[in-house]
């Protein structure tokens, strides 16, 4: 797509591409908000993991064990959290499909907190636990 920033992520100076294969790129962004965070990205444009092909699948998950190697080779992470955001509601903001991988770090300050952390909330109300 003409407008899609990760169609066009090779232009994009704020993103280094780190590896990838036949259909999908690995790229960490030159300023890193968490150290070693990156993206998984296919080289078609595909919305949402939904839209994956097959062969894109297989290659997103070849593709994360490599990088699950070189993060543990270059950063020395404790932990990893692994994900994708689908859609608006579901914290998706570029509407082109990508796969989080995210180091995660023993002396960090949510250390032992996976993403579910975010979500629970032991608020009752109206007799009812919100989340």
């Amino acid at each position: 797509m003409l407008n899609c920033p990760y169609c066009n992520i090779f232009d994009d100076n704020s993103h280094e591409v780190i590896l990838s294969n036949e259909r999908c790129i690995y790229t960490l962004l030159k300023e890193q908000e968490i150290k070693g965070a990156g993206i998984i990205v296919p080289k078609e444009h595909r919305e949402t993991v939904f839209d994956l092909t097959q062969d894109e699948w297989n290659e997103t998950y070849q593709l994360l064990h490599e990088v699950k190697l070189y993060l543990d080779r270059n950063y020395k992470p404790d932990g990893y959290n692994v994900g994708w955001n689908c859609g608006h509601v579901g914290g998706q903001h570029v509407f082109h499909s990508h796969l989080h991988v995210i180091p995660r770090y023993a002396d960090e300050p949510m250390a032992g907190k996976g993403i579910r952390y975010l979500f629970k909330n032991n608020q009752k109300v109206n007799g009812e636990t919100q989340y």
